[in-house]
């Protein structure tokens, strides 16, 4: 399934293939691949979203490629592993925009990496599309050219927050994180919102996540009262020994946070089946399933990966089904606007209600946060059925 690259003709090649088939320079050019900068985390510590979002963003452009491409180019990924690593996802910025002179950038999709470099795209005018949550990602002013089709991170922790709060009447409250630029990020965004609700947090930190005893920590949450514990990560490796630890400590309390908590990796590392009882993470109304079913047009996505043979066992249907939007999205873009950077945000300005399979997307030119706030909910994690879960126990369906 992987999309090959293909060779670049520099100038002077071009121009003499142009003399030598007797046809002009734009009827090449209309030919030419589309290019798709693509930044995903595929190996490191934070690469379980990446390697999910993967999965789809590579079925959509094969499927678009095997059905003629975009106005009959076809679709060319040009993609740069940032291994977790800011650093990484900077230094492949300039590659992207600068040599690649790429139409679009589809990633970071990690928010640490993206927060990164997100300021040097804006910097080459590159439009781009953002999987990421972290609030200071979208700025119509500083970034006029980035849009984002996930929730902000307002709106996750409002929803986890809600839950705690509004539905299970805890009041003591303990958030802790990693030390990445998404995990302090989220602790500094969500402690606010939850003494604005009237939770008292009698716990906050950000944690190393590969600090491998957690027991001090969760003592001190435990000592200080705490009657549930809000983690922000995307380790699967740091959220499954905080479950450890809790079910090794017999400490009965509920755990809500980020979704990587009922991922299929978080899973595998678990001591215990049962220690994945009473944990409730973020999720998305459109992979949540209602009295057993999923969306129909889910559903329908659901089977046409099952065909493909795309693995769910350890990832998530929401993470796949981003990819899967992000491509088609882009592709519409590409169709409908155009592929130069003043044409593909003019269209992305105008986008209304696009049904994505992962999330409903509208942008205007004042706004470039594009998720509906009724689409973010939470979910009961030990019901995992092909990478979607049931409402949380309480939230209404």
């Amino acid at each position: 399934m992987r999309i090959r690259r293909r060779q670049v003709l520099s100038g002077s090649a071009a121009g003499a293939v142009s003399l030598a088939s007797g046809l002009a320079a734009p009827a090449i050019a209309a030919n030419e691949p589309i290019k798709i900068g693509y930044l995903p985390a595929l190996t490191g510590p934070s690469s379980s979203t990446g390697v999910g979002i993967n999965r789809g963003v590579q079925l959509a452009v094969e499927d678009i490629n095997n059905a003629g491409g975009v106005n009959g180019r076809k679709l060319e990924l040009i993609v740069r592993d940032t291994q977790s690593d800011p650093t990484k996802a900077v230094n492949a910025v300039s590659e992207l925009t600068q040599r690649q002179k790429v139409s679009m950038i589809f990633g970071p999709v990690n928010s640490g990496e993206a927060l990164a470099a997100t300021p040097l795209i804006a910097r080459d005018k590159v439009p781009m599309l953002h999987p990421c949550w972290v609030d200071e990602l979208i700025d119509v002013k500083k970034y006029p050219m980035a849009f984002r089709q996930a929730p902000t991170n307002s709106q996750i922790g409002g929803g986890a927050n809600h839950y705690v709060v509004d539905v299970l009447k805890l009041k003591k409250v303990a958030v802790i994180s990693d030390t990445t630029g998404y995990g302090t990020a989220s602790v500094n965004t969500y402690v606010p919102m939850l003494k604005a609700k009237g939770a008292d947090v009698v716990y906050t930190n950000h944690i190393d996540a590969a600090n491998p005893d957690l027991k001090p920590e969760m003592l001190r949450m435990q000592s200080a009262g705490a009657q549930v514990i809000m983690p922000w990560s995307v380790n699967a490796g740091f959220l499954s020994r905080i479950l450890n630890t809790r079910g090794a400590m017999n400490w009965d309390v509920p755990v809500v946070g980020q979704t990587t908590l009922g991922s299929g990796q978080t899973k595998a590392l678990l001591e215990k089946p049962e220690y994945w009882n009473k944990v409730y993470s973020n999720n998305f109304r459109k992979c949540c399933y209602v009295d057993g079913k999923l969306p129909p047009l889910t559903a329908e996505y659901v089977e046409r990966l099952k065909k493909a043979k795309i693995e769910f066992a350890d990832t998530l249907l929401w993470w796949v089904a981003l990819g899967w939007d992000g491509v088609r999205l882009m592709a519409d873009v590409f169709k409908n606007g155009g592929t130069k950077a003043e044409e593909i945000v003019g269209y992305m300005n105008k986008v209304k209600d696009w049904p994505g399979v992962y999330g409903t997307v509208t942008w205007t030119p004042q706004q470039h946060n594009g998720f509906p706030d009724s689409e973010v909910v939470m979910c009961e994690v030990n019901s995992l059925k092909d990478g979607a879960f049931n409402l949380a126990p309480g939230y209404a369906s």
